[in-house]
């Protein structure tokens, strides 16, 4: 077999260009990296105010993006980004795209959240209302057999509730003092909260009674708006019951809309 060389050759010829290519990028990127004036001058048409130079970042070939600090009210942390664009086998520089984005540093709104998700847990205070939407996943009626009962053996929770099985119980004085600490804190039937209430927790879909001698005088709240995981008593109550309705009508229940473009013009008396 007779070598010629021809692949050889031609191997050589796109080596050649690729350096070529590689070494014109380079060149370019330099020469836009260095065109600092011409993109603080961009800036400047806007007719904004742009600070010091901060940096110069190669974002892709002939493509270099220069970072000002941006003196302008209101927007501390900001900063001035300048795209600058060069072309092969040319000197000439283009300004693309000028734009004022946030720093690492900057101050920033938070992202936007839909209405229907902005309540938080301990956003509920006394005499807020806070209505449960009718498809609410976590209710259901009254009616429906949800499972929501012990499955131990009944003579096992006679037993329990008795307190048989354990070494030491409290006493009658102790419960009562107990009872009377609960009902007399955050989540008793005087508190603040219960106060500006309308319905009690007794009533209300998300009340679990405990076990045991304070049963009928004291339970869990599931709310995980309200008093989530804290024992209530059962004349406590918030505005977030299953009992309480939503305003009807469109808008705010409280105010009209108020239009800031209409005008009034009164005549001097």
């Amino acid at each position: 077999m007779r070598h010629t060389g021809g692949v050889n050759a031609v191997t050589e010829q796109a080596d050649t260009a690729t350096d070529h290519e590689q070494a014109d990028q380079q060149r370019v990127a330099t020469l836009l990296a260095g065109a600092v004036s011409q993109a603080r001058e961009a800036i400047d048409a806007e007719g904004d105010e742009v600070g010091d130079h901060l940096d110069a970042v190669t974002e892709a070939s002939y493509t270099v993006t220069h970072y000002f600090a941006a003196d302008v009210p209101g927007y501390r942390g900001w900063q001035w980004c300048v795209v600058l664009a060069g072309c092969p086998d040319s000197d000439d520089v283009t300004v693309n795209e000028v734009a004022l984005l946030p720093g690492s540093q900057a101050l920033t709104a938070p992202d936007w959240v839909p209405w229907a998700e902005r309540l938080k847990p301990g956003d509920l205070h006394p005499g807020d209302l806070l209505a449960s939407p009718p498809d609410d996943p976590r209710l259901e009626p009254g009616y429906v057999d949800n499972g929501d009962v012990d499955p131990v053996d009944p003579a096992t929770q006679v037993v329990a509730e008795l307190g048989l099985g354990r070494d030491r119980l409290m006493t009658r004085e102790a419960r009562l003092d107990t009872a009377q600490r609960w009902a007399e804190g955050e989540y008793g039937p005087d508190s603040p909260m219960a106060q500006g209430a309308r319905h009690n927790c007794v009533s209300c879909g998300f009340y679990l009674p405990i076990v045991g001698a304070l049963r009928a005088a004291f339970g869990v709240c599931a709310n995980e708006y309200s008093a989530d995981g804290r024992v209530v008593h059962a004349d406590h109550g918030c505005g977030a019951h299953t009992d309480v309705k939503a305003p009807s009508g469109a808008g705010s229940p409280a105010y009209d809309a108020f239009d800031d473009g209409a005008v009034e013009i009164h005549a001097n008396s």
